[in-house]
Formats: C-alpha cells, structure tokens, sequence
C-alpha cells in the first residue's frame, strides 16, 4: 500500500515539477540571455514566413509616448499621460514620475495595466510581469527633481524607469525621462536591446553627449528619437557616430520583426518626431 501511494505521489510530481519549470521561463528574459548569447543563424527558408506573423506595429504619439502593437493584439502606450491618443486605447500604460507629460495619477479606468516606473512605497519599482504576449521589466536611474518641488534632496533615488519590452523575438527599450549617465550594472540590467526609445531635447533629460554615448554603447539595430523639442536632428546624427544610418519617413508607424531589423544600426525618425 505504501508503495502504491509513493508511486502516485512521485507521478505526480514529474506532473507538477515541469508546469513550475514552465511557469518560471515565462518571466525569463530572452533579451538578457540573448545579450551574452552568439547570434543566431536565421534559416533562409523561414525568413519571409516569420516577418508576418511576428511582425510589432510602433506608433508615435507625441513626446515620449510611443504606442506598442503587438502580434498578440495587446496595446501598450509608453510615458502615459492621458494625451496623445490615437486610436483604441492601450491596455498598459507606462508611467514615469518627471513632470505631468510623462505621467498621470487618474488615468482612464478602462486601462487594466497601469505600471509606475517610481515606487508607490518608498522602494524602487521592481517590474517583471508577463502580459499577453509581452514581457514587461524595469531598470530603475535616479531623476532630477523638477521646478517647483522643493521637498527634498535635488536627486530622487530610482524616480525613473527605463522599461524594457521582450515581445516576438525582439527586445524594445523606452529610457524614459533619463537625467542620470548609466554605468556597468545598468547597462547589464538592460541587456541586449533591439529597438530604443531616446530622448534628445538636450536640456529637460540629459545632454546631447551623454545619451550619444548611451546610444553607441546600446547600438540598437533601431533607435527611435523622442522627446525632441527644437533639437536638430543633425546634432543629435553628429554625435552618435557614422556607424548609424538615418532613414527619415513621412508615416508615424513603423512596422518591424526580428527578420526584418536593418543589418546597420539606423536612426529611424517617424512623422511628428
């Protein structure tokens, strides 16, 4: 009797132990793994078939709100405020804490997924949720206090979120509201990015300079400008090296897989940037 009961018990954790095992990949990051991880060979046989199906629609907004659709039908909408709307509304939005363009805390309650790139308690976010077909996780910087609130020190610690977006083989990256350089943990918290979202006005987030030197560090196959303000463009290309391509486009959405990333890095800038 004894072994009959040991034997069931044992069936049923060879059962359980691989659904565990499973549940756990789910929040594993394939942009970190793939960051230390040897390209991969692509099968020339399965390059056109795959750009369809896996194909993530980015749409800009305005400012630093980019809109994410995915293959999956989910919507995300990145530094939300509530403004720069179009078309259906997102089922996540991302929040950072810099000034009311980048964030509100009444937004639309038919949002399911509202994600604060700040801590609600004192503590850094700390995001790694699995939504739909998207990895979402966060790596936190500190942020310059803004005009006007002087209730504190001049650096809040972790105020701002760089979010990260694995969905259908690509890794996208939103730096948010970035004030700070990033050193060698940041950029190994990040991990291998695809697509990057860049703010280049120069003054309100960081000099030119820094976030050129963020961006060649990066060296995303694609880098989207935002947050631009009157910046020329041009000083923003000086500054990034020769080793980036610009491709200017005259339509706000851009329509990418991983089969389709060009081959040399290149700027991408969208109608309204």
């Amino acid at each position: 009797m004894l072994r009959t009961v040991s034997a069931i018990l044992a069936l049923l954790g060879s059962l359980v132990a691989p659904a565990a095992a499973q549940s756990q990949d789910t929040l594993r990051s394939e942009c970190l793994a793939m960051a230390n991880a040897p390209p991969r060979a692509m099968p020339v046989g399965l390059h056109r078939a795959a750009a369809g199906t896996n194909e993530v629609a980015i749409t800009y907004g305005g400012h630093s709100t980019y809109y994410i659709d995915t293959p999956g039908g989910l919507r995300i909408a990145t530094d939300w405020n509530g403004g720069y709307r179009m078309g259906r509304m997102p089922d996540v939005v991302t929040m950072n804490r810099a000034h009311s363009t980048h964030y509100t805390l009444f937004p639309d309650q038919r949002i399911p997924h509202v994600l604060h790139g700040w801590g609600d308690d004192g503590q850094p976010a700390k995001i790694s949720e699995k939504i739909g077909d998207v990895l979402i996780r966060n790596v936190t910087t500190d942020i310059r206090r803004f005009y006007g609130d002087y209730t504190g020190a001049n650096m809040i610690k972790d105020g701002n979120s760089i979010f990260i977006f694995e969905v259908a083989g690509l890794c996208i990256g939103h730096l948010g509201h970035l004030h700070v350089k990033l050193d060698d943990s940041h950029f190994a918290a990040i991990g291998r990015i695809d697509i990057l979202m860049v703010p280049i006005d120069g003054t309100y987030t960081m000099s030119l300079d820094g976030i050129s030197e963020i961006t060649r560090r990066l060296r995303a196959s694609v880098v989207l400008p935002m947050h631009r303000f009157e910046t020329p463009l041009e000083d923003f290309m000086q500054r990034i090296g020769k080793q980036f391509e610009i491709d200017r486009r005259s339509e706000r959405t851009l329509r990418i897989s991983r089969e389709t990333l060009p081959a040399t890095p290149t700027v991408i800038i969208l109608d309204g940037v």
